[in-house]
């Protein structure tokens, strides 16, 4: 059913896996479209209640696929992706499932994004997480001012944004980037095991509040994705992404200017 995840079920409990080990899980058109498939899919499923998302190999996700993203050959169009980019953001908040990112490797960009999406956020200690848009002159996208703003707040939201650092485990969860740290090689392990705690509660009710909880905020996030997707196509065009781009491919400091 899908070329670039993978999403299988077992009773109650649900998993989505990235799969493009070979490109560090990095998300390309397709990709970014499975996943809005699959999680608006998700929005009707009445049996699972609790979903797992990890990548493949050695990273969570390394982000959007910056090299399709400059191939002249790529279908690639930014405004379709950011449609699909718009849609995986709401599908998942809206989601009627207690989800859980299991980050191991590197979770940058739209991955982080997409990570902090997600009810419960497990890292490994020595994983690498960056919200790096401002590297290649871009604004964070796949609501990511809107997760990061409603986990650590607007003004720490901006310097984390304007920063682009790449964080450690520990200092991301220092930042209250993550929930839960451990060791590394064990995130798949820590993820099952507080799955199968949170199925042996009143999960209905932790979902019901969920629900809550999130649905006064759906005018907000359509409003952030909005506004993202406007951005985001208009910071395509500037001269400093282009810089950024050119500089990541060619492995070299960027010189920005401002334009």
């Amino acid at each position: 059913m899908y070329s670039t995840i993978e999403l299988t079920k077992e009773g109650r409990l649900a998993r989505l896996k990235l799969n493009r080990p070979a490109s560090m899980n990095a998300m390309d058109d397709i990709m970014m479209k499975e996943l809005a498939d699959a999680f608006e899919a998700l929005k009707s499923d009445t049996e699972a209640q609790v979903l797992i998302i990890q990548g493949e190999g050695n990273v969570f996700s390394a982000g959007g696929d910056i090299k399709k993203m400059v191939d002249p050959e790529s279908s690639m169009d930014i405004g379709k992706v950011m449609v699909d980019v718009s849609r995986l953001a709401k599908a998942l908040y809206e989601l009627p499932q207690i989800t859980i990112a299991a980050i191991h490797g590197a979770s940058a960009g739209l991955g982080f994004s997409m990570a902090l999406g997600c009810d419960v956020i497990i890292a490994e200690e020595n994983s690498k997480l960056a919200m790096n848009f401002i590297g290649i002159g871009l604004v964070p996208d796949g609501a990511g001012h809107f997760f990061l703003k409603e986990r650590i707040g607007v003004a720490q939201a901006k310097q984390l944004i304007w920063a682009g650092e790449v964080m450690n485990g520990q200092v991301a969860k220092e930042k209250g980037l993550v929930d839960q740290l451990v060791p590394d090689g064990t995130v798949g392990q820590a993820a099952e095991g507080l799955a199968m705690k949170f199925l042996s509660a009143p999960i209905a009710a932790m979902i019901a509040s969920k629900k809550i909880l999130h649905e006064q905020k759906i005018g907000e996030l359509e409003n952030v994705l909005r506004m993202e997707s406007e951005q985001q196509v208009a910071m395509r065009k500037t001269e400093d992404h282009m810089e950024g781009i050119n500089a990541f491919v060619q492995k070299r400091k960027p010189v920005f200017q401002g334009k």
